[in-house]
């Protein structure tokens, strides 16, 4: 079976007799065991794919009006959303072994429309992390060079999709965690506006950064898939009640000229590696070619981004991961005598060494002595950024600028230095301190960001490029 990079081109092979979804499920399946080397997925639902999949041709034979617009999309989930019925980890100790009682809304959502869900997709531990070493099932590895990593938090949905065992992916972002990954294998990762999808089920890191998001071959894929997912939820309060617009559908109305801007400093850094900066500026040569306007701008606190964002997000982190307590459900130390040790040593030895830090972190920077000195001063470079952005889109159209400062290194490399690898999220943290949409254009190595709730302008320059 030739590899597809869309939906619309299943669902015409479909149409055509050339293929089914059964098919398709048994080609993906066999992917997934030809790569199984990469670690992609921490389970597989084999059976479950194909029941799925033999319920929906049928449906199809029967009448093929009466299947929804994810009709052959088989779809695997990060270890952070769930499913109902279906373990969630969250690549860690403290869940092994648990199983959801709810679907996400997102999930609910895509299989309203018919997608069939093929697996659960390995991630950094509590999507804390930038290579995806950070997991109880091991590393995962690019499947361009198996001796590099991926990225992360998502690099097991990249992978996935990159090795061609799923047609698309949904992942999370909190700080570049779908957009790196991407980046990292050529593949599109696209985070929505803050609260365009509900977080209902996905398992909290960041509350106030976490958006769930897409890996695909494609744009359109994309567009469609935050059509299916996007809207209100009863169960989240902070999903945006902005109406859904027809994001696929209106893939087609780019600009012809639009205007654009970029950080010139940031191209010009000395810490950017060298094929990146030249990549971007050939993009940005090609744009102005086109006959788009293409500007630089001053954007003076990069600097404070990414001390911020740990101190925002570790504080979360830190009040998100204490129901973790090995008390309600998950993983739980034998043999203590006391409720204080069964704390300490459940969480002791579910936690990695890097989520433990982050909860130290988070826990310091919202005591009573450090409150003012460092989350309240976060707060306040927080509002800079939204500010500061909203200044630059008041004129331009569109960001563009590099998802990573640096390209993929090798497996365990940055293992013993987290502070470099906190710094290597520099270019991706910036879209989620200001809850706007963003997306990696994979092999381009650029991503490109718009105003909050532009997500459907967003997606269809991105289409056009």
């Amino acid at each position: 079976m030739a590899k597809y990079t869309t939906l619309g081109q299943i669902q015409k092979d479909i149409k055509d007799g050339k293929t089914n979804c059964v098919q398709l499920v048994d080609y993906y399946l066999q992917q997934i065991e030809k790569n199984e080397h990469l670690n992609a997925y921490c389970e597989v639902f084999e059976d479950e794919a194909r029941h799925r999949a033999a319920e929906l041709d049928k449906k199809y034979r029967k009448d093929p009006h009466s299947v929804g617009r994810l009709f052959g999309a088989v779809i695997s989930l990060k270890d952070v959303i769930c499913y109902a019925g279906h373990e969630v980890t969250a690549a860690a100790t403290i869940l092994r072994g648990f199983k959801s009682l709810f679907s996400a809304t997102a999930v609910e959502r895509i299989l309203a429309e018919d997608a069939i869900i093929i697996g659960r997709t390995n991630c950094d531990q509590f999507a804390m992390g930038s290579d995806n070493t950070n997991s109880i099932y091991g590393a995962v590895l690019n499947a361009d060079d198996p001796s590099l990593v991926p990225g992360g938090s998502s690099g097991g949905s990249a992978v996935a999709v990159q090795a061609d065992t799923c047609l698309a992916s949904l992942g999370s972002d909190t700080g570049g965690s779908v957009r790196q990954p991407a980046d990292f294998c050529n593949v599109i990762g696209f985070k929505p506006s803050y609260g365009r999808i509900s977080r209902h089920g996905l398992l909290a890191y960041g509350s106030s950064f976490d958006q769930i998001g897409t890996l695909s071959h494609s744009v359109a894929d994309a567009a469609l898939l935050l059509e299916v997912m996007a809207g209100e939820d009863d169960f989240d309060a902070t999903a945006s009640s902005q109406p859904v617009e027809p994001y696929f559908e209106n893939l087609e109305k780019s600009n012809p000229s639009v205007k654009i801007a970029y950080f010139g400093k940031v191209l010009d850094a000395d810490g950017i590696d060298p094929d990146i900066r030249n990549t971007n500026w050939a993009i940005i040569d090609k744009l102005r070619v086109e006959g788009h306007t293409v500007e630089s701008v001053d954007f003076d606190l990069l600097d404070y981004v990414v001390p911020a964002y740990y101190v925002l997000t570790t504080a979360e982190a830190s009040s998100n991961l204490s129901r973790f307590d090995g008390v309600r459900y998950g993983y739980r130390t034998e043999g203590v005598k006391t409720l204080e040790e069964t704390y300490r040593r459940s969480r002791t030895e579910g936690f990695s060494e890097e989520v433990k830090r982050r909860i130290i972190l988070g826990t310091f920077v919202l005591s009573a002595g450090y409150y003012d000195a460092y989350y309240a001063k976060a707060q306040k470079v927080r509002r800079l950024v939204s500010d500061r952005f909203n200044a630059i889109f008041a004129e331009y159209d569109f960001i563009l600028m590099p998802n990573s400062p640096i390209k993929p290194w090798k497996v365990g490399e940055k293992a013993d230095d987290p502070v470099a690898m906190y710094l290597a999220d520099i270019y991706s943290v910036i879209a989620n301190m200001g809850g706007i949409p963003a997306i990696a254009l994979g092999k381009h190595k650029f991503q490109l960001m718009a105003a909050k709730g532009e997500d459907g302008k967003l997606l269809a320059f991105a289409h056009r490029f």
